[in-house]
């Protein structure tokens, strides 16, 4: 199989980072060091070589160090598939964030066809307890991985749900003003849907194919407030928010479409619904998912993602943490995991690149260790 990684990463003024350089070849990146030190800002920083808002969906001047606040930069030599390259991304302060490819600009959704990227951060182990808002982002960011136009069939619907919704509130009942905004949210929404759709399949089918140390997660859609029916369908959806507008008007916003889906999974194994599993089930039926993810991708878009794991091994025992090592390995994925300490990572060995993070009187700085 053909691969897709970093072979070098350079940050500028990223969070902690003053600057930063790390020389990749591939392997897995095991990143460690005391908390605070600067470990996830390294994953961060990947995450946005991707179109969004990176792993911690922040606005652009949020990224750049302090207290200098001069803007900042990341720039990759990227590996994909059979060709080789220059990504830099950045922003000025006030300013959007800005993406140069091979030296030409370019909108982030090209990002997305040269990288593919999953990711996995400690806000997710409440995925399965928390609102249905982290599932549809969790969910939808997978459905990217696979189809990065998903990101922009997610914004032309949501900007157009904002419109509609000024509207509702304002009390508008002129049908004429709703029909162009319900036409576009209507198309959006029924590829929403079909992505959304498409990505449990591909999950479903890689979990099932696999031999894994980690659990079955049976994934089902929902609709809004849980319901297994709903309009599906750009003339489904068209004919729900016109038939929805008096209630909407009453509610001041759109209580219909794919903005109130949701994701529920069950622990096959058990029979059990993952809100109900342990804290150790949870993030094994997550760490699964990631996996199931990751090898879906390596067969639809010929090489497995980066992955970007931060504080992996919490809630993961000694023996899950070496099988999610091994299957790693064995994808031949570059990913990148943190942890607070080098033992944490000992079942990897020479099969990947070892850092330490330090933090010097405020300042993030890196070494590689080729002690283990």
């Amino acid at each position: 199989m053909t691969a897709l990684f970093l072979r070098n990463l350079t940050l500028s003024h990223v969070r902690s980072h003053r600057r930063a350089v790390l020389a990749l070849d591939g392997r897995p990146v095991a990143i460690y060091g005391a908390n605070g030190a600067g470990k996830t800002n390294i994953l961060e920083a990947v995450s946005l070589l991707s179109p969004g808002r990176g792993l911690r969906r922040a606005a652009a001047d949020e990224v750049a160090r302090r207290p200098e606040a001069l803007g900042w930069k990341i720039t990759a030599l990227v590996q994909s598939l059979h060709q080789l390259h220059e990504v830099e991304t950045w922003a000025e302060p006030g300013q959007p964030r800005q993406v140069t490819i091979d030296c030409k600009t370019a909108p982030q959704l090209a990002l997305g066809r040269i990288a593919r990227m999953v990711w996995l951060v400690p806000a997710m182990d409440r995925l399965w307890t928390e609102g249905s808002d982290g599932r549809r982002r969790f969910l939808d960011r997978m459905a990217m991985s696979f189809e990065p136009g998903h990101a922009e069939a997610v914004l032309t619907y949501d900007k157009a749900m904002r419109e509609r919704n000024r509207l509702l509130k304002d009390g508008a009942r002129d049908r004429h003003w709703y029909h162009a905004l319900e036409a576009q949210m209507a198309r959006a929404g029924a590829e929403i849907q079909d992505n959304r759709a498409a990505t449990v399949d591909l999950l479903a089918g890689a979990q099932a194919e696999a031999e894994t140390g980690f659990p079955t997660a049976d994934l089902t859609l929902l609709h809004a407030d849980g319901a297994e029916d709903g309009p599906e369908g750009e003339d489904a959806l068209l004919a729900a928010f016109d038939e929805g507008r008096a209630r909407d008007l009453m509610a001041g916003r759109t209580l219909a479409g794919p903005h109130r889906a949701d994701l529920a999974a069950t622990y096959a194994a058990k029979g059990v619904q993952a809100k109900d599993a342990s804290t150790g089930e949870q993030k094994a039926l997550l760490v699964s998912l990631i996996l199931a993810n990751a090898r879906a991708l390596a067969r639809d878009f010929g090489a497995p993602p980066i992955l970007l794991l931060d504080e992996v091994a919490a809630h993961l025992d000694a023996t899950r943490r070496a099988a999610l090592y091994d299957e790693i390995c064995a994808l031949g994925a570059q990913a990148f995991m943190t942890g607070t300490g080098p033992e944490l990572f000992e079942p990897l060995g020479a099969r990947a690149q070892q850092i330490e993070v330090r933090d010097v009187n405020g300042v993030s700085e890196i070494e590689e260790r080729t002690d283990t």
